[in-house]
């Protein structure tokens, strides 16, 4: 990748393109970004020339992408078809595989309880609405404590409101 000075609109349109094009974060950790002497932000996969400060490096790539890098270039120097980065991709490749794959079903299996937990506390609210509901059709005097701690009896009015929220809470639990 050469070197490139960019603008605002130009920058944003190099990393759209380049994300669209550079799908691995392999090769995404392998950029360099860092500001230059009059002030532009430059993007490469070399690193920026010598002399230019730490604070003015922006983001640099990972030590095992610099490492892979670094083997790609000797290789390509000594003009050899195979590169040394490529057995310790191999070798690395099965054991990132095995711990995503673990981290997946250590994921799903998180997801599944909660949804059984979830799953679980409907069915709850769906057996105390229910016999709350059967409470209230069956006309039985219900006495509520009010906000001043003083007991009051529902009237027909109160009823028919109570009976509309348990209603409610019946559909959204029960899903009937």
């Amino acid at each position: 990748m050469k070197k490139v000075r960019a603008s605002s609109s130009v920058v944003v349109a190099l990393l759209m393109a380049g994300l669209t094009v550079v799908g691995s974060s392999a090769q995404a950790g392998m950029q360099w970004k860092w500001r230059d002497v009059s002030g532009a932000i430059q993007y490469s996969d070399r690193p920026p020339p010598a002399g230019t400060p730490d604070k003015d490096i922006l983001a640099r790539p990972t030590a095992s992408a610099r490492a892979a890098a670094k083997a790609a270039d000797a290789a390509s120097a000594a003009n050899t078809a195979a590169t040394p980065a490529a057995p310790a991709a191999s070798k690395a490749d099965p054991e990132l595989e095995a711990r995503r794959k673990k981290a997946d079903e250590e994921n799903a299996a998180k997801q599944k309880a909660e949804e059984e937990k979830i799953a679980q506390q409907k069915a709850d609210n769906c057996q105390r609405a229910r016999s709350y509901q059967r409470t209230l059709a069956d006309g039985i005097r219900i006495v509520r404590t009010n906000q001043k701690g003083e007991r009051e009896f529902l009237d027909d009015k109160a009823r028919a409101e109570e009976t509309q929220r348990n209603q409610e809470a019946i559909s959204a639990n029960c899903g009937k």
